[in-house]
């Protein structure tokens, strides 16, 4: 009789338990109140994911009713602001592109839920909700009910830690113990003793080997069959499938063997090849995971953020900040930790979190969240947790300022292992054809060799540990890239596109001179404190300039884009910015780089900016000129076009008087021409373009600003290696390109052994991981090779 299967699950259905509904077969009520609840909210597309995906949903009835208090919540969730909450929610159940698609569909389910994200190797989903429509624990009760039951575990939240899952472990131990055991029975057998106890038993030690042989076998090689069993379901061919079939072919040829007493059969090279082929699979898992923690640890912003201790204000890096320290954020800042506000008020944007733009008013004693920016006049508030680099990081990589770029590489691996499998089964059963006629033993050999020998695993690691490993060593030169596309981008890069005040400018050094009416020690303590409050790199050049001075509060702060800042201390109005912004007459209003200053609508005078270019400046952008475009973008006038032309190479595009809408625009107009732009700025004015690049690199220069649009965050230290930076990305396509070569010759070599009889299973079992080993050691070798002969 005909056996049928869930149409939402898959599982087996029981005749007299046969739930019919909409005319499709269901094994329990669970799935087919969620394939109504698909279809009421017409999402039965999920299903041409992949058929049967689901879960079966298990009855958690009451099982979540610890979520109802407060106290307990508020442990779990990442962020809680007015009706805004966050949270991270393991799912052990994810495992294809359904569970993702679902998952980020939430809000389609649920209402209330704004926006889902999938971590897909962590097999976590981040949830964005509002608490005033629905509660945590009918999130929960929810993704149980289409099964998706989320592994909740107070302990691992407070503690930090993850449930470590360590079934391969147990599977590389088990294989580990009978291959060795099976290798020592397997003795008398190579050596062909003729002593007559052997000969006596040796029928026994042969069942023995085969008893052995079964945890390895059934156990151990599990993964292989299941993966290989839902790759065939799904109308897919993977790497696993020649993998299952080698080793079900190998054991099935070993039994014969032994039923027939044709001899021991290749029970020692069968528990071999899986205790190697974990092992290769251990190995990869562990590169990966190196790789994921460099990232994460090295993945800090190079920001700064001012801490006060008593009269001092300090700039200390966002990694040396301790609880119980008092940090001063100016206008534009992250906050990069949790806190408790200081000041009396404070407004907070949170759209890098929430991606709701519009402030938030807290008051002191109010908890403020890392990831919201301050918006307007200064503030002081007191830390209570030490930075999460990883959290900051998830801001900055959150898909919502992810930009649509090509994933070539991908796209290249993808492709050869659509094809890899298919045409390795032709060779496997053309080369047992071919051997089967002239030696069984060969045939059985070289099918399984042929099987085993040939993986696309090298060429699967190849273009992310390349990737990550640039990462990593840009990371330790202090140019973080968001992640490792950008790399990819950085190598297309022909038009370089620079910001001018704070980029090619230093905000650490200028000769400062004040031009106008003399200025009283009163107006100058307005000045320095209206100026304490911003982040522009002229107002902090001209803040540490000035003397220092009582400190005051602040009525009003505004700053204005472009313009100048507008504050009010006392009933006193300050205005500080450029001409037309303070209202100065036009003949006050040279070609030079200056602030002009308003008082109460008085004109006061102007502090004006020789200023200081980087250091290596005129070496780098002679570098530069021979393989790109460059162009300066300010928004200054003309006053040091002269000095530029004679510092920068011949052809160096010079356009000033920009505002920050002129600069996307300009980008826009370069890209429309066919050029791939990267945009260097300081991520204050430069915002909009350094979105609309197709690269945007952030200044660090000590201020807690950046850009959530950029891509890469270079500490201003660093600005004259930027050309090496620069030809280190095109070196590493050119090692993906090496190192794919390396691996296709390597399964060309071994193939060609394998077909011919040359290669014993055993032997391509133990290659195998060696390969990957192989490949990791190659690229890390020229990674590092071309790091040290780019920095030269």
């Amino acid at each position: 009789m005909d056996t049928k299967n869930c149409f939402h699950c898959g599982l087996d259905i029981v005749a007299k338990e046969e739930i019919v509904f909409d005319d499709k077969s269901f094994c329990c009520t669970g799935c087919k109140t969620v394939y109504e609840i698909f279809s009421l909210n017409d999402m039965t597309c999920y299903y041409d994911f992949e058929k049967s995906p689901g879960a079966t949903p298990q009855d958690i009835n009451g099982k979540y009713d610890f979520l109802d208090n407060e106290s307990i919540v508020s442990k779990l969730l990442e962020f809680e602001e007015n009706t805004t909450a966050i949270v991270s929610l393991s799912i052990p159940h994810i495992h294809c592109s359904s569970c993702i698609w679902i998952l980020e569909n939430l809000q389609r389910l649920k209402k209330g839920i704004s926006t889902s994200q999938v971590n897909f190797p962590e097999k976590k989903v981040r949830i964005n909700y509002q608490t005033d429509l629905v509660s945590l624990k009918e999130i929960v009760n929810l993704l149980s009910s289409i099964g998706y039951e989320p592994y909740i575990s107070l302990e691992n939240y407070e503690a930090g830690s993850n449930h470590v899952d360590r079934t391969l472990t147990y599977k590389l131990g088990v294989a580990f113990f009978c291959f060795g055991n099976i290798m020592l029975l397997s003795f008398p057998e190579y050596f062909e003793v003729k002593e007559y106890w052997l000969d006596q038993y040796r029928g026994f030690f042969r069942w023995l080997i085969f008893a052995l042989s079964l945890p390895s076998f059934c156990y151990s090689a599990s993964g292989y069959y299941v993966s290989a069993y839902k790759s065939i379901k799904s109308k897919m061919l993977n790497i696993d499938i020649p993998i299952a079939l080698g080793i079900i072919v190998m054991f099935v040829r070993s039994t014969v063997d032994i039923i027939m007493d044709y001899g021991s059969g290749f029970f020692d090279s069968l528990t071999g090849l899986v205790f190697f082929m974990l092992l290769g699979k251990m190995f990869q898992i562990k590169t990966y995971s190196f790789l994921s923690f460099e990232r994460d640890f090295k993945s800090y912003f190079p920001i700064a953020i001012t801490r006060i201790q008593g009269n001092l204000e300090e700039s200390v890096p966002i990694y040396d900040i301790e609880k119980g320290d008092r940090l001063l954020i100016r206008n534009q800042e992250l906050i990069p930790v949790d806190g408790i506000l200081i000041t009396e008020t404070a407004e907070i944007d949170y759209s890098f979190v929430t991606g709701e733009a519009i402030p938030i008013t807290k008051k002191s004693g109010d908890k403020v969240f890392a990831g919201g920016k301050q918006i307007g006049k200064i503030i002081e508030m007191e830390v209570l947790y030490s930075v999460s680099q990883s959290y900051l990081t998830q801001l900055w990589s959150n898909d919502v300022f992810q930009k649509n770029v090509e994933q070539k590489h991908k796209t290249i691996t993808d492709q050869i292992s659509r094809y890899f499998t298919p045409i390795l089964l032709l060779i496997a059963f053309a080369s047992f054809s071919y051997w089967i006629l002239k030696d069984t033993n060969t045939a059985f050999n070289v099918f399984t060799a042929v099987l085993i020998v040939a993986c696309p695993c090298a060429l699967a690691l190849t273009a992310p540990f390349t990737f990550g490993n640039i990462l990593r060593i840009l990371g330790k030169k202090k140019f973080y890239l968001k992640n490792a596309l950008v790399i990819e981008q950085l190598a297309k890069v022909d038009t370089i596109v620079f910001d001018k005040t704070g980029t090619i400018t230093t905000n650490k050094k200028s000769n400062i001179a004040f031009q106008g009416n003399s200025i009283s020690e009163e107006d100058l303590v307005l000045i320095k404190n209206v100026l304490r409050a911003s982040n522009h790199p002229l107002s902090r050049m001209l803040y540490d300039f000035l003397p220092e001075t009582q400190k005051l509060k602040l009525d009003h702060f505004e700053e204005i884009t472009g313009k100048g800042i507008q504050a009010s201390i006392n009933g006193t109005t300050i205005q500080l910015g450029s001409s037309s912004f303070v209202g100065a007459n036009e003949e006050n209003a040279i070609q030079q780089t200056s602030v002009h200053i308003s008082i109460n609508q008085n004109y006061i005078g102007k502090y004006i900016f020789n200023n200081q270019y980087r250091e290596g400046l005129s070496s780098l952008f002679a570098y530069l000129s021979q393989g790109y475009q460059l162009k300066i973008l300010s928004g200054d006038n003309e006053g040091e076009r002269n000095a530029l032309e004679q510092l920068l190479p011949p052809g160096t595009e010079l356009i000033f008087n920009q505002k920050p809408e002129q600069k996307l625009e300009f980008i826009k107009s370069l890209q429309n021409q066919g050029q791939n732009v990267m945009m260097v700025g300081d991520g204050l004015n430069d915002a909009g373009a350094l979105a609309q690049s197709n690269v945007g690199i952030s200044i660090s220069e000590n201020v807690n600003v950046f850009s959530p649009a950029c891509d890469a965050i270079l500490d201003a230290s660093v600005f004259q290696q930027l050309d090496s930076f620069m030809l280190l990305s095109k070196k590493a396509i050119t090692t993906i390109k090496m190192s794919f070569t390396v691996s296709l010759l390597y399964n060309v070599v071994g193939l060609s052994f394998a077909i011919t009889g040359n290669l014993l299973p055993l032997v391509a079992a133990i290659i195998m991981p060696l390969s990957t080993i192989t490949i990791v050691s190659f690229v890390t070798v020229m990674s590092n090779y071309y790091s040290n002969k780019c920095s030269q």
